[in-house]
């Protein structure tokens, strides 16, 4: 890429954007035999003026135009723009299990290879990499479909129907967290399909609370609540042979997930009983563990009380919450994990008008996992609020999140 005319790129990214060269050149104020003669090298691009004008349309740092990496900030954070989400849709929207009917199916790659990628892209996300993530992702999502064609009728067909249901959680969860949340619901609900395929509940389970999730972020808590109480009570354990850790944390995160949704419905006796059986089944654990993904456990019971009680407008319960924290544990828990809490907590200040705290309470999530504080629009509302309250000049370290996020002081 480094290496072709700059005429040529400008068509790459002017075709990545789906844009044809009539759309481009009306944006531009130019004419479609311009950008054609741009494109084709015939015209050279000698003012830098019109080579920033196309990077503005094309919404793309003008050094990549240029042929150069990025000039970013040392402590600045790669989100995820237009043209990534775009590239995971048409993942999304890939049938390569009709076309096998007709066509020889791709060459997959080796199973013990996917599973190590899958792996990586779970680690990925749980420390925040979102943007990392994203761009992962469109070949994650194609590498593990070809798979799981190629291997369907096979004794690997349920291990490669496996990895794709886990492929689609993960693209679910970045998707949502990235304010993407209808493209996070077609992740979560795909999941649930493959997981019948590769025979695993517990897989059915976690897709369910990907559903679920995107769901609540649509505010759609009432179908939310239903279908996470509805798949927990299918797992509740109910003998020895049901309480293996596997199925306690995954039964425990659909509980938590039916606490939020009931929060957001403002049904505290429900919260009541789901917190109450979280916290029954994080009691059969050895502390806090990561089983099928879900860092469920029961530091994370004591974040979600604190999450419920933002969600109701509590500010002060959440606060009290917070307050009475195992730090050692929580200290133990995966990026991700902490800073959704510092983002939950700054929520619980905010509603107590106290901006100092709720300030440092995003700072402090933004030192430990900045894409979860930059890269979130819920974050972007939390740090709009707190600059709204605060009087005078914002203090500096406030100011310059504000800058990076775009968030007008």
């Amino acid at each position: 890429m480094d290496e072709l005319p700059i005429g040529r790129r400008v068509a790459y990214w002017r075709t990545r954007r789906k844009m044809s060269q009539q759309v481009f050149a009306d944006r531009l104020g130019k004419s479609k035999s311009w950008v054609d003669k741009v494109e084709r090298g015939v015209r050279r691009l000698d003012k830098f003026s019109v080579v920033y004008e196309i990077a503005d349309v094309l919404q793309l740092d003008v050094q990549l135009l240029l042929g150069k990496d990025p000039q970013r900030r040392p402590d600045s954070v790669n989100c995820i723009d237009q043209v990534e989400v775009e590239e995971i849709r048409a993942a999304l929207e890939r049938y390569d299990q009709i076309s096998a009917f007709f066509y020889a199916p791709p060459e997959p790659p080796a199973l013990p290879e996917m599973r190590k990628a899958v792996g990586h892209a779970w680690l990925t996300y749980q420390h925040a990499k979102y943007g990392v993530l994203a761009r992962a992702l469109p070949k994650l999502l194609r590498d593990a479909q070809a798979a799981d064609t190629a291997f369907a009728g096979t004794e690997q067909s349920s291990d490669a129907a496996h990895l794709l249901g886990e492929v689609y959680q993960i693209a679910s969860s970045t998707l949502r967290k990235l304010g993407e949340h209808e493209l996070g619901w077609l992740a979560g609900d795909r999941s649930i399909a493959v997981s019948q395929r590769a025979n695993d509940p517990l897989l059915a389970g976690t897709a369910t609370y990907r559903v679920a999730l995107a769901l609540l972020s649509m505010g759609r808590a009432r179908p939310a609540l239903e279908v996470n109480v509805n798949i927990a009570n299918r797992l509740a354990p109910g003998g020895p042979e049901d309480t293996t850790a596997e199925r306690l944390s995954v039964y425990g995160a659909l509980l938590l997930q039916g606490v939020m949704a009931a929060a957001r419905i403002g049904d505290m006796a429900t919260v009541r009983d789901l917190l109450t059986g979280a916290e029954e089944a994080a009691r059969g654990l050895d502390g806090d563990q990561n089983h099928y993904w879900t860092s469920f456990g029961p530091t994370n019971v004591h974040l979600h009380r604190a999450a419920a009680a933002v969600e109701m407008g509590e500010g002060r319960l959440a606060i009290e919450v917070h307050e009475t924290l195992n730090m050692e544990a929580f200290s133990r828990l995966l990026p991700e994990r902490r800073a959704h809490h510092f983002l939950d907590i700054a929520r619980g200040y905010a509603l107590v008008g106290d901006v100092s705290r709720a300030s440092e309470m995003l700072l402090e999530g933004d030192r430990l996992a900045p894409s979860e504080i930059r890269c979130r629009p819920l974050a972007r509302e939390v740090l709009s609020d707190i600059l709204r309250r605060t009087r005078g000049t914002p203090p500096q370290p406030v100011a310059e999140l504000a800058e990076h996020m775009g968030v007008g002081v």
